[in-house]
């Protein structure tokens, strides 16, 4: 089994560490796929303003520069701890209301996805990119003052469009996912050194990018653990 982490923010967006410390804390822990998906932030709310002057949020104009450093980093991964790096993004569409508000990890993306579109815009772009598309702590977390309950609401209209949900997130668990018997995988959304200890998915298929997003999409092979080192 694949000891994977698909949900990891670096100093691109509102994570602590910059990105080649992340690659190694994890590279040294003896993880064999990561997904770096820093925030795509939307900039029609108060907080989505926020996030763009304090540059927690990737933009058009850096995005490349983005894509070639997680490259880069990538393949030294791969030379050093034999670790597969993914590129990926978290759309970030964040309101006062935790009703509006939603997360949507996009793994192995190509092109820029503005956050500001629509969600089916999002969800067609992604698809077109042939990105894994998982909706991210989708219930009620504790402790957070701020949810993003939007995706769950409307999951009859846009849970086609979704590959996994997020069962687990850092500490906390959504039972209502596997209730639906949903399609799922679990991260740690990564942002500091200590969440590297936090809920994990495993997968059992080949270590290369095709066979990983082929076995989110079927859903085999697939369980959750709970990382301690």
């Amino acid at each position: 089994m694949l000891l994977c982490d698909f949900h990891i923010h670096t100093k691109y967006s509102d994570g602590s560490l910059e990105l080649r410390k992340v690659v190694d804390l994890f590279g040294q822990a003896g993880f064999d796929v990561i997904a770096i998906t820093d925030h795509v932030v939307n900039g029609d709310s108060m907080i989505g303003k926020f996030a763009y002057r304090f540059r927690f949020t990737i933009t058009e104009k850096n995005f490349n520069e983005y894509m070639e450093n997680v490259r880069y980093e990538s393949e030294r991964a791969w030379n050093k701890y034999e670790m597969l790096v993914i590129p990926g993004v978290e759309i970030s569409k964040n309101y006062l209301s935790s009703d509006k508000s939603s997360h949507i990890l996009i793994i192995d993306i190509k092109d820029f996805i503005p956050a500001c579109e629509s969600y089916e815009a999002i969800f067609l772009e992604a698809k077109k990119q042939n990105a894994v598309v998982v909706a991210c702590h989708p219930h009620h977390i504790k402790g957070e003052i701020r949810n993003t309950l939007y995706l769950w609401n409307n999951r009859n209209k846009y849970g086609k469009y979704i590959d996994a949900w997020e069962i687990a997130n850092r500490d906390d668990v959504f039972n209502v996912v596997s209730l639906k018997k949903y399609p799922y995988i679990a991260n740690s959304d990564f942002h500091k050194a200590r969440h590297l200890y936090s809920w994990k998915t495993l997968l059992n298929c080949e270590k290369n990018v095709v066979s990983v997003k082929k076995c989110i999409k079927h859903n085999k092979g697939v369980a959750i653990t709970l990382f301690r080192g």
